[in-house]
């Protein structure tokens, strides 16, 4: 039997010498993003990564449930290595966006990412972000909690709406190796934190921006409006074309992206 807590405690030897080299392994959590948030801010906390087989409680953006049985998912919580400024927090998911966009694509697996925290394949979410953080003053802990879907299972396309993509609907892609992979790459790319609009460049390139097309449900609307994505703004909004020729500045939390 493979035995995955094993495997994690080798990619943590792999990772010696990085900033991202402790993976505490847990069979199974209410959601490691909870778990993440609970040591935010305490000693030796950064740079750790929670990494589980399976989340009873695991959630996406405003709430939303992430279904992931058992060996599904890569379903991880990395912890930053240091406190980051309170106005860089709208960074993290694009951040953790192109990490794994970037290590996908080693593997064959080209995604485009989608304002704001997802990544599709093929037009189906293959993976999404979510940053916890506790704030003290005008410094920020932080920790991004990522989910990958892996293995297709039985039903997902009936438990699960809209359709997600998989991994292995390329490739397959073991979940110690893709984890390794992208703790290294993340531990590269640390310095796009400081980097604002070399971060921005990168994921709109990532993201087919300029001209990518949208349909974009404001909170309370009935309908959702068509429009072509034109930039990603300072702080996170997007800069869209409506289909009337208008330009619109929508901001995080304001509207949900439809697929």
């Amino acid at each position: 039997m493979f035995d995955l807590q094993e495997a994690y405690a080798k990619v943590a030897a792999e990772l010696a010498g990085t900033r991202f080299s402790r993976i505490r392994y847990l069979a199974q959590t209410e959601s490691t993003n909870r778990d993440a948030s609970a040591l935010l801010g305490e000693p030796g906390s950064g740079g750790l990564t929670i990494v589980a087989g399976f989340q009873r409680a695991g959630a996406g953006r405003k709430g939303r449930a992430w279904l992931a049985p058992p060996g599904s998912a890569l379903l991880f919580t990395t912890i930053l290595p240091e406190p980051l400024p309170t106005s860089a927090l709208w960074l993290v998911p694009f951040w953790s966006a192109c990490v794994v966009h970037g290590v996908l694509a080693e593997a064959g697996i080209v995604t485009r990412a989608q304002w704001p925290n997802d990544l599709l394949l093929e037009g189906r979410k293959l993976a999404g972000m979510l940053a916890v953080s506790r704030i003290v003053g005008e410094r920020a802990h932080v920790a991004c909690g990522i989910g990958i879907n892996l293995a297709r299972y039985p039903n997902a396309e009936r438990e699960v709406s809209p359709a997600p993509a998989f991994c292995d609907d390329l490739r397959p892609c073991p979940a110690p190796e893709l984890l390794a992979a992208l703790l290294r790459r993340a531990d590269a790319m640390l310095p796009l934190l400081e980097a604002p609009a070399a971060l921005l460049a990168l994921w709109e390139q990532a993201a087919g921006i300029p001209g990518m097309p949208y349909r974009l449900l404001p909170e309370g609307a009935a309908e959702p409006f068509a429009a072509r994505a034109l930039g990603l703004e300072r702080g996170g909004a997007l800069r869209v074309e409506r289909s009337d020729g208008s330009i619109a500045v929508v901001e995080l939390g304001e509207v949900r992206a439809l697929r």
